[in-house]
């Protein structure tokens, strides 16, 4: 397995929209386990597609492996069916390294994929993974989370 180069703006290639995966083989799986080893080695807890110079709709993520709980998922051809709620948090994104933004996104999602075996598959995620999906799906149409109003951090009290 190699690590893939992650693409850092103003790459253009990180504005344009994905092409949906046709292809469900073996190239198809061992492109997932290449956008795996790349987001682990850069620490990261997602990575899309473009993110790689891979124009097509597909992401990795995980969210739990930081902590000790692994769970690495792939979505091809994500769609997000519901949305409810909403959290502000800081996001960061390994395309804009040092850059973080705190924006605020629905707090729970429905979404839709496909397998690496073309199955259709949904799920429902909430907490840091609702942001971490809709993160990585934003990149599939060239969004960025620089893209949406940067939100104040909270104030914290002092001393009176």
């Amino acid at each position: 397995m190699a690590l893939r180069s992650i693409l850092q703006l103003p790459d253009d290639r990180l504005r344009q929209t994905c092409a949906p995966v046709t292809r469900f083989d073996a190239a198809l799986k061992h492109l997932s386990d290449e956008m795996l080893e790349t987001m682990y080695s850069a620490a990261g807890r997602g990575l899309a597609g473009p993110q790689i110079g891979v124009m097509q709709r597909i992401f990795v993520m995980d969210v739990g492996w930081k902590e000790g709980r692994p769970s690495p998922l792939v979505c091809i051809n994500p769609v997000i069916k519901d949305a409810a709620g909403l959290a502000a948090n800081d996001e960061a994104c390994l395309s804009i390294p040092d850059q973080p933004v705190r924006i605020s996104r629905p707090a729970l999602v429905r979404m839709a994929w496909q397998d690496l075996a073309g199955r259709d598959c949904e799920g429902f995620f909430d907490g840091f993974a609702a942001v971490c999906a809709q993160h990585e799906r934003d990149h599939l149409d060239g969004i960025l989370c620089i893209d949406y109003p940067n939100l104040p951090n909270p104030v914290s009290e002092g001393p009176a």
